[in-house]
């Protein structure tokens, strides 16, 4: 349950930041946010990162929601069971979500955020969750599931019950 509202909270930031913008602020235009560092600027992207697929919405869509079953499944198995781990694949959860709902209810990924110190694709929140979330979960997955998930009895189990 705490997955599921690490999730729930990180897409609500996500959807809230991305309504705030299209209210807010034209296509194309910026704000400062971080002086010299961070500019909030509208961008519609039909694509992935750095615009790339930008005529194939529908594949990414369709990415979008596999991985977000695929997580849901490695969950709800107990693939993984490690609170790190766990937290790391809630955080990928809410970032293919949030870009999953964009897409299928715009047709495009509302992005906001563009570095002003260095020239770098515009992201948004959901972005920043499934950056973010992978890395954590890949050194996770590297450096530390065999030494933590062996003998780690899923949550709510005790050793007794098997």
């Amino acid at each position: 349950m705490l997955y599921a509202i690490i999730a729930a909270v990180l897409i609500a930031a996500d959807q809230v930041v991305k309504f705030l913008v299209r209210a807010n602020i034209p296509m194309w235009e910026s704000i400062p946010f971080i002086p010299h560092v961070m500019d909030l600027t509208y961008v519609q992207n039909t694509g992935a990162a750095f615009n790339i697929f930008r005529e194939h919405t529908w594949l990414l869509t369709l990415i979008s929601a596999l991985v977000a079953v695929v997580i849901v499944a490695v969950m709800a198995k107990k693939v993984v069971r490690h609170r790190f781990g766990l937290v790391c694949l809630s955080v990928v959860l809410a970032g293919a979500v949030g870009n999953l709902i964009d897409r299928l209810f715009f047709g495009f990924v509302t992005d906001m955020f563009q570095t002003t110190f260095i020239s770098f694709a515009v992201f948004n929140v959901a972005d920043i969750c499934v950056v973010l979330g992978g890395i954590a979960f890949c050194v996770y997955f590297l450096f530390f599931y065999d030494k933590l998930e062996k003998g780690e009895t899923p949550h709510g189990d005790s050793a007794s019950d098997t």
